[in-house]
């Protein structure tokens, strides 16, 4: 069996509208690079189809995530399905109304006009936003009861998932972090804005592709971070993983969660220390000392905590009850 054939035999088990959201999104994404460089409106001073293209991708690749970890579920499975359809019905909502609003020329997020399409566009978000956070909540719960995976996969999923819904919280404080203002949309016409993402400079220049604020504070920036951590985890896991077949000390699934909760850990000081700074109004491309020494210190946990670990997982392994134990997991694989 070819690789990509093996790859859609595994996809066929994960939660169908879940992986039918995702590729909707991941054609919407490729749709929004190749409307790049056929249209060439401006909204803000940024591409009109960047947006679109940022949320497709990025709701494509968390709804395959979760495509995947709902066929994982062992107790409440039917609970998990239809949360997962609802998430994808949603995601399609919220994403639907960015696409519409950047067809249209106009803002979608915080746009306060009355003509219909920012009405239309409101309407969605109103509907759909609510349900990406609870839902991203009562599923962390569901893995949080239950073991899903070896140690070290269940504690990324738990704090992946539980760093997912403190990112949709940031996006909650979005709305009140810019006051009412006037801006232009792509063709001309003023907008009326209620709230942004930005902190002291809420409309400022931003960053290539990602636009976060070079000028202020940006909320969007631990958003980001916050919503991805569960893939990030999940590769730590899979490399910590694949490099136990040659280190004996990483065979004990203790040792790799161990080090995956050290990362996940790591990961929530980033997260916090990126909030702060951006609820601080200042940019994420001019750290201040505050911040640094924040970011100091979780690298110097981060580095203390692992080493502890590690050395304590080889001094184990290189004691003869230790050799042992890795000759019967070497057993226990083989058999």
């Amino acid at each position: 069996m070819t690789i990509p054939a093996k790859c859609l035999s595994a996809v066929r088990g994960w939660h169908r509208p879940l992986v039918a959201n995702a590729t909707l999104m991941f054609a919407l994404a490729l749709f929004s690079a190749v409307a790049l460089f056929v249209d060439d409106r401006l909204l803000m001073g940024e591409a009109i189809w960047v947006k679109p293209m940022k949320f497709g991708f990025a709701m494509g690749v968390y709804g395959l995530t979760l495509a995947w970890l709902l066929s994982k579920l062992g107790r409440g499975r039917r609970l998990g399905w239809w949360l997962g359809t609802v998430f994808a019905v949603a995601g399609l909502l919220d994403v639907g109304a960015v696409v519409l609003a950047a067809a249209h020329g106009t803002i979608s997020h915080f746009n306060n006009n009355a003509e219909p399409v920012a009405h239309t566009v409101r309407t969605a978000f109103s509907i759909g936003v609510a349900p990406l956070l609870l839902i991203t909540l009562i599923i962390a719960v569901l893995v949080l009861i239950q073991r899903t995976g070896d140690l070290a996969m269940a504690r990324a999923l738990r704090a992946g998932l539980g760093l997912a819904a403190a990112s949709m919280v940031v996006a909650l404080w979005l709305s009140n972090s810019a006051g009412a203002r006037t801006v232009t949309d792509a063709n001309g016409d003023p907008v009326s804005m209620n709230g942004g993402h930005g902190i002291g400079d809420p409309d400022g220049s931003g960053m290539f592709l990602t636009n976060w604020s070079t000028t202020g504070g940006d909320l969007r920036v631990p958003h980001f971070v916050g919503l991805h951590a569960i893939q990030v985890l999940l590769l730590i896991t899979a490399i910590l993983g694949v490099l136990a077949t040659s280190h004996g000390w990483l065979r004990d699934e203790r040792v790799r969660a161990r080090l995956v909760g050290i990362a996940g850990l790591a990961y929530t000081g980033v997260f916090a220390a990126l909030a702060w700074q951006a609820k601080r109004g200042i940019p994420v491309t001019r750290l201040d000392r505050q911040t640094l020494v924040a970011f100091t210190g979780v690298a110097v946990f981060t580095l203390v905590a692992a080493a502890a670990v590690v050395l304590a997982a080889r001094r184990r392994s290189a004691s003869p009850t230790g050799n042992l134990a890795v000759r019967l997991a070497d057993v226990g694989e083989g058999g």
